[in-house]
């Protein structure tokens, strides 16, 4: 019985959003798959820096929407240039379009005074 509701709700716990591997609390907007290889995470006395890439075939607007609306209910404000700040953290989202693929780079590191 537990086997068969859990494969009645795998398609429904699938559907939720994904995180970044290195970044459990900044979503993939959708479309988007986390490019492995990207991956770099490390941890100083100043904070942690982390830079991950995502990709997929969809549409820079879209995806610049997506983090428009969902990272202040993360606790990040807009600042210059596609910039979010945190606490004393500093988010860059860069979005490239390359023909139908949207690639997404993002970098997160000690916001500087």
């Amino acid at each position: 019985m537990i086997a068969g509701l859990f494969l009645l709700f795998a398609p429904a716990m699938a559907q939720g959003p994904a995180y970044l591997e290195d970044v459990d609390d900044l979503p993939l907007a959708p479309g988007l798959v986390e490019d492995p290889a990207a991956r770099v995470a490390f941890d100083k006395p100043e904070g942690r820096i982390v830079q991950a890439a995502a990709s997929g075939r969809t549409d820079a607007a879209d995806v610049h929407a997506f983090y428009a609306q969902s990272l202040p209910a993360l606790g990040w404000q807009p600042g210059a240039d596609r910039t979010w700040v945190r606490d004393k953290e500093l988010l860059r989202v860069r979005v490239e379009a390359k023909g139908e693929t949207v690639i997404v780079r993002y970098t997160i590191a000690p916001n500087a005074p």
